[in-house]
């Protein structure tokens, strides 16, 4: 099926099976949204530099027994030492959630340790040790506003080659964004480089436009008059609000997977769960 032929509705294709952040705050709002959410589903809990260890280790433990799939991030420049880096996955092997991780480099410009960026993680032997089967790792597709492209992609290709050597399995989580062609552009040149893991698109879940404006900004998301318009809404309203319904179906329209491959919907939920769940819902059923 070519792309102009596909289903262009929200409720079509890349919603099937989609993937949801959270903080360890969250989980009053992800309880009360649980009738909504499809079992299975993969919940991410950020790594925030002022929660202890032990709230993502109890966020990964409620996930787990919510009938979800616990997706814990690890921060590798917040890490303090190797044998932290040990301590947080031996307490969340304890609770049944290792499986699947997400490795990152973290904010912070001076690292906190011996973990320099996430690919000192990914190389060290700490993962599979504590049984680890499955790694995210990031995607920029509109860049970052502090590291060349060419360092961002040559990070994709070491990273990429640790996995494979480990033989884990791996996808890539990227940013959140507001221009679906960006994003198409960068997955073909992701699979021109070789690269056909699945991709996880970072996408805003349904927000007031001033919250979705204050990420872009912490973030470096570009968020232009021209990008944010061709998203679905306009900076002169800034008291509304937004979902991704444009972003998701110009997606639809663009992907052909015989071309870009696995491609998945990741939501950036910004303390949103219920509302989040709510739109997946109704879009699914359209």
């Amino acid at each position: 099926m070519s792309p102009l032929e596909c289903d262009t509705s929200p409720g079509s294709g890349l919603l099937k099976d989609f993937s949801l952040e959270i903080t360890g705050k969250d989980l009053r709002d992800l309880q009360q949204a649980v009738a909504g959410i499809p079992r299975g589903t993969r919940v991410n809990i950020t790594f925030l530099a002022n929660e202890d260890a032990s709230v993502r280790v109890h966020a990964a433990e409620v996930i787990k027994n919510l009938g979800f799939r616990p997706v814990p991030h690890i921060s590798a420049r917040r890490l303090a030492s190797r044998e932290e880096l040990g301590s947080y996955l031996a307490a969340l092997a304890a609770v049944g959630a290792t499986e699947d991780v997400v490795v990152v480099a973290g904010d912070p410009a001076q690292p906190a340790g011996p973990f320099e960026d996430s690919l000192a993680v990914l190389t060290g032997g700490d993962l599979t040790a504590y049984g680890v089967r499955s790694v995210d790792i990031a995607g920029y597709p509109e860049g970052h506003p502090k590291i060349p492209d060419e360092v961002l992609w040559q990070a994709i290709r070491d990273k990429t080659e640790a996995l494979r050597a480990q033989e884990l399995s791996y996808a890539i989580a990227t940013q959140f964004g507001f221009d679906a062609g960006a994003v198409v552009r960068w997955i073909e040149r992701l699979r021109g480089e070789g690269i056909d893991a699945p991709v996880r698109i970072g996408v805003p879940g349904p927000a007031g436009v001033q919250r979705l404006l204050r990420y872009a900004k912490r973030f470096g998301v570009s968020s232009s008059a021209s990008v944010v318009q061709k998203y679905g809404f306009s900076l002169t309203g800034l008291l509304g609000t937004a979902g991704p319904t444009r972003f998701i179906a110009d997606l639809q329209s663009a992907i052909d997977p015989a071309v870009h491959g696995e491609i998945l919907v990741h939501f950036y939920t910004f303390g949103g769960v219920r509302a989040t769940a709510e739109w997946v819902r109704t879009a699914r059923a359209e």
